[in-house]
């Protein structure tokens, strides 16, 4: 039987998350996987009257290109990805894994090299998201496998992701304004701040944000969402971070994952699982070993790790914090061909200070 939230979620992407306008260009880019989803977020985006743009893949082709890719097939770049991003107006992506770990064989080098050649794109991207010219948005259409890695059932895994999005209530949209503006607060807070402090089991961090713009999220670039972040001063982290729960990336993970900066640069690292990965991908390129993004996150709907950061970075109480690429709006300069989140969890015995004064203990801001 069709499930009538995704139906909802479709409207609440088109209409609420990317504010579609008639004659717009839009790119949907999903797995096949996600049809019952595509077909709805198609329905919408043809009544909202904007020229739908299909990017549809089947699962296992990524496993393929970097099973069989020569150097040159990495490092090449479509002339059409470059002139897309230049003329797109909405791109939505949708993520429908039918197998998580598919890119556990793959030598982590390889990816970090297409990884790099692919940046420009990426950047050209945050470059026009933050004019506001272009507006993105990533969410997920709930798959057996991820629900595995959830630890939950197909069933329980979609209601889990349904609830996140606020789309169990009878007005989403309105409970995505309601949560803007209570994180309005936070972000007002964070704005007089010079000075940020996180201490926590294995961390006592420094860095600085004077100057810096936060960001409320609240359903218009992730969905689920539930952050405020900012980019901090390049050169101005001190102090060491260890993250609660296993790091992934490209469907590889990191666990116990500890990190010490001085002067805004990983000086040191170490991990107990896949430390090999971790040292791979700091020596992407320079800006790699620089945090990109420092936030918290303030979706108290969703209380578990799942395994998929783009849930886990929204846990209520948690603060992530990127190494790699910043978002330009923010005014952190940071450029990276990485942007790989890691979650730290503050909701026991975790404490953050600004300028010297507790704002935020035990996971809730005071």
């Amino acid at each position: 039987m069709h499930d009538v939230r995704i139906d909802r979620l479709a409207q609440v992407l088109v209409r609420y998350s990317l504010d579609a306008q008639p004659g717009q260009l839009f790119r949907i880019v999903a797995p096949t996987a996600a049809s019952p989803l595509i077909k709805a977020v198609y329905r919408e985006a043809i009544r909202a009257g904007t020229n739908p743009l299909m990017r549809l893949t089947i699962d296992g082709l990524d496993e393929i290109f970097y099973k069989n890719a020569t150097g040159d097939q990495l490092d090449f770049v479509p002339q059409l990805a470059r002139d897309e991003i230049e003329t797109v107006d909405l791109h939505l992506s949708i993520l429908a894994d039918e197998n998580t770990r598919a890119l556990s064989g793959v030598e982590p080098k390889m990816v970090a090299r297409r990884r790099a050649a692919m940046s420009p794109v990426q950047k050209r991207m945050m470059e026009r998201s933050a004019d506001g010219d272009f507006r993105w948005c990533l969410t997920l259409y709930p798959t057996a496998a991820q629900a595995q890695e959830a630890d939950m059932s197909l069933s329980d895994y979609a209601d889990f992701v349904f609830k996140a999005g606020k789309l169990d209530q009878d007005d989403p949209v309105a409970a995505w304004q309601a949560q803007r503006a209570e994180q309005a607060g936070i972000v007002t807070r964070l704005t007089s701040a010079d000075h940020i402090r996180i201490v926590g089991p294995g961390t006592d961090l420094n860095y600085y944000v004077k100057g810096r713009s936060w960001v409320n999220c609240a359903g218009d670039r992730n969905f689920p969402d539930g952050e405020v972040f900012t980019g901090p001063h390049e050169q101005k982290t001190n102090g060491v971070i260890t993250y609660s729960f296993p790091a992934l990336y490209m469907g590889r993970e990191v666990t116990g994952v500890r990190l010490e900066f001085a002067e805004g640069k990983v000086v040191k690292a170490t991990a107990d699982k896949g430390e090999e990965l971790l040292h791979s991908l700091l020596d992407m390129d320079e800006g790699a070993r620089r945090l990109g993004e420092v936030a918290f996150g303030t979706n108290y709907g969703i209380q578990r790790f799942s395994r998929n950061i783009l849930f886990d970075e929204k846990i209520g109480g948690t603060v992530h914090l990127a190494l790699g690429a910043a978002y330009p709006e923010t005014g952190c300069h940071n450029q990276s061909a990485l942007h790989w989140d890691m979650i730290c969890d503050l909701r026991s015995g975790g404490e953050v200070f600004a300028d010297g004064q507790l704002i935020h203990k035990d996971g809730k801001f005071v």
